[in-house]
């Protein structure tokens, strides 16, 4: 079922037609530590894409190959941004959505309780 479920969809991986397209007139330029794959157009090498491995969701590209999507860099990241400092965390998807997104304290979906309202707050009455 996998294999058919991407002749028509494209929110969980590329399509069967975005992969032919890709390998067709695209040129593999590189792959992430997320297993995405980067592209840019043979005959136009401007024209830059990224093929998700899973999801498609924008927040799962590392800052680096963003840069070289939009253009902001010409280069792929390894050869023209500086490697990773020590004191630079891992870069993390988007998580809003999932059960690891942030849940303030006294919300639904977490535990604790609501802190008290401070009396500062005086509601708005139709006149």
């Amino acid at each position: 079922m996998g294999m058919f479920k991407n002749l028509f969809t494209w929110w969980e991986g590329a399509s069967l037609g975005t992969t032919i397209t890709s390998r067709r007139n695209g040129e593999e330029v590189g792959r992430d530590e997320a297993g995405n794959i980067y592209f840019r157009h043979r005959k136009d090498p401007a024209r830059r894409w990224v093929i998700y491995d899973g999801s498609n969701d924008s927040s799962r590209v590392p800052p680096g190959w963003n840069a070289w999507l939009r253009g902001t860099i010409d280069d792929l990241p390894e050869k023209s941004l500086p490697s990773r400092r020590n004191f630079e965390l891992t870069p993390e998807p988007n998580l809003t959505g999932t059960m690891a997104a942030y849940r303030p304290g006294g919300s639904l979906a977490a535990k604790g309780v609501r802190p008290a309202s401070t009396g500062d707050y005086e509601a708005w009455k139709p006149e």
